[in-house]
């Protein structure tokens, strides 16, 4: 992470990275266990952080300035417990997961391609 407010916008952004990440982990695992019996689907909370960080009625560039990062970390939860798709108590449902799978990868490779047009920006005035 970089040490300054003036790029909180890039540690958000790297922040969002580091949570598709473990997301990614967390559907591999759900998928890989899809099988077992009584196992729970598990997920990351990080969006709501992530809003409740930026809530306000300032100009977003200014919350992203001020936005604590040690607040944005998320929490890995298991998702509807009471829920079973099958006698097994398993609520793993494939289609679901390779759908939220994919969707965290468009996540993770556009907070990617964000970041290093942020970057190109600022090479661009700083090379000025």
């Amino acid at each position: 992470m970089i040490g300054s407010n003036a790029f909180n916008y890039v540690n958000v952004l790297d922040k969002a990275a580091d949570a598709t990440v473990i997301r990614q982990e967390l559907l591999a695992n759900n998928l890989a266990n899809n099988d077992t019996p009584n196992y729970k689907r598990k997920d990351l909370n990080f969006e709501s952080y992530l809003q409740k960080e930026l809530k306000g009625n300032e100009d977003l560039d200014k919350r992203v300035a001020k936005a604590n990062l040690s607040k944005l970390n998320g929490s890995i939860y298991t998702d509807r417990e009471e829920l079973s798709y099958r006698y097994d108590e398993n609520n793993v449902d494939i289609d679901v997961e390779e759908g939220y799978l994919a969707d965290n990868q468009i996540r993770y490779y556009t907070l990617l391609q964000t970041m290093t047009q942020e970057f190109q920006r600022l090479r661009t005035v700083l090379s000025r």
